[in-house]
C-alpha cells in the first residue's frame, strides 16, 4: 500500500503496523516496472500524546540515534508527550532500523492500495470510501486536509488547507500531469484507491471528537485483506454531497462510525457544513480545471 498526506493526517503512523513490512514513512519513487522504494532511510512522526499502548513501534523507535524536536522534559529525563507548550508539531526523527519489521532492502512491487490521508477539521467526510479513478485524480490534486487550532499562529477554528498532489512545492510540473499518471496506474495494475478520514467525527473540530485510532486501522486492514470490498460489493453508499463510496459495513468498526452523517445528529449541521467544504474543493480547483480532463473534472464533488 501506498499513503498520501500532509503532515499529520497520520502517514507515518499508519504505515508503522506490527503486521505489515515498513518500506518507509515519506519520499518514495514508483517507477515504471511498478516498483516502489524508499528515498531516505528513517522516519519522521509526530510525537503529541503518543504512548506505548496506542503506537509501540514508534514509541519504542525513540532510543540513542533518535532525534527528539520540540519536546519538553520531565525532572527525570523521560519526555513529557503531552506537553504542548511550544507547539502541537512535536517530532521524531529516527533511522528506519530501529522498527522491528521492516522490508529489507526498502522495495516493494506493485501496490494493490493506495489510501489518501486527510485530517478533516469540519468532520463531514466519512471515515474510508472508495474512489473511482477520475475522483482519485480530482482529490489528489486538491490534496486536502485542514487546519486547526494549535498547529499554526492565528488559527482558532478549522481551515480548508489544499497542497496538490499532497506535495506542490516539490511537484514540477503541473498536478494535473501526476494526476493522470495515478490513474493509469490505477488502470494498469488495478489500484484501489480510498479517501481516509483521520479527522473529526460527531461534529467539526471543537465539537465532535478525532477519530479513533483503533478504527482507522481497522478500516485500512479490511480494505487491504479485502473484507472490506466483500463486505459491500455492490452495496456501498453513494455520498449524496461527496460523490464517494461509503462502505455500509466494516469488520471491526461499528456501523454508525462510518457515517458522518448519522455521527452528527444534526442533519441541518452536518449538510450546511459538507456544503461549505464542497465550496472550497470547487473554489480551490478552479486554477486546475483549464488543464483537467473530462474526467478528472467529473470526479468533483456534487454541487449541494
Amino acid at each position: 500500500a501506498i499513503f498520501f498526506g500532509l503532515s499529520g493526517t497520520g502517514k507515518t503512523t499508519l504505515s508503522t503496523d506490527p503486521d505489515r513490512a515498513l518500506i518507509g514513512d515519506d519520499e518514495h519513487g514508483w517507477t515504471s516496472n511498478n516498483d516502489v522504494f524508499n528515498f531516505e532511510g528513517g522516519c519522521y512522526a509526530k510525537v503529541i500524546n503518543l504512548d506505548a499502548e496506542g503506537e509501540p513501534e514508534i514509541y519504542n523507535a525513540i532510543k540513542p540515534g533518535a532525534i527528539l524536536e520540540n519536546v519538553i522534559l520531565n525532572s527525570d529525563k523521560t519526555v513529557d508527550f503531552k506537553d504542548t507548550s511550544i507547539t502541537q508539531n512535536t517530532r521524531v526523527s529516527y533511522p528506519i532500523f530501529h522498527i522491528e519489521n521492516i522490508k529489507k532492502p526498502s522495495v516493494g512491487n506493485n501496490p494493490k492500495n493506495i489510501f489518501f490521508l486527510t485530517a478533516d477539521a469540519f468532520g463531514v467526510l466519512p471515515p474510508i470510501s472508495k474512489l473511482t479513478p477520475g475522483q482519485a485524480a480530482y482529490h489528489f490534486i486538491s490534496g486536502y486536509t485542514a487546519k486547526v487550532a494549535g498547529t499554526e499562529a492565528g488559527i482558532t477554528e478549522p481551515v480548508p488547507s489544499f497542497s496538490a498532489c499532497f506535495g506542490a512545492p516539490f511537484m514540477p510540473l503541473h498536478p494535473t500531469k501526476y494526476a493522470e499518471m495515478l490513474s493509469a496506474k490505477m488502470k494498469e495494475t488495478g489500484v484501489n484507491v480510498w479517501l481516509v478520514n483521520t479527522g473529526w467525527t460527531g461534529g467539526p473540530y471543537g465539537v465532535g471528537s478525532r477519530m479513533k485510532l483503533k478504527y482507522t486501522r481497522a478500516m485500512i486492514t479490511a480494505a487491504m485483506d479485502g473484507s472490506l470490498e466483500a463486505a459491500n460489493k455492490d452495496n456501498y453508499h453513494v455520498h449524496s454531497v461527496f460523490g464517494v463510496a461509503q462502505p455500509r459495513t466494516c469488520p471491526n468498526v461499528p456501523t454508525d462510525v462510518l457515517s458522518p452523517r448519522a455521527t452528527w445528529k444534526n442533519d441541518d449541521g452536518y449538510y450546511a457544513t459538507a456544503s461549505k467544504l464542497t465550496n472550497a474543493f470547487r473554489d480551490n480547483f478552479k486554477k486546475f480545471e483549464e488543464y483537467a480532463s473530462s474526467e478528472i473534472m467529473a470526479g468533483a464533488p456534487l454541487k449541494y
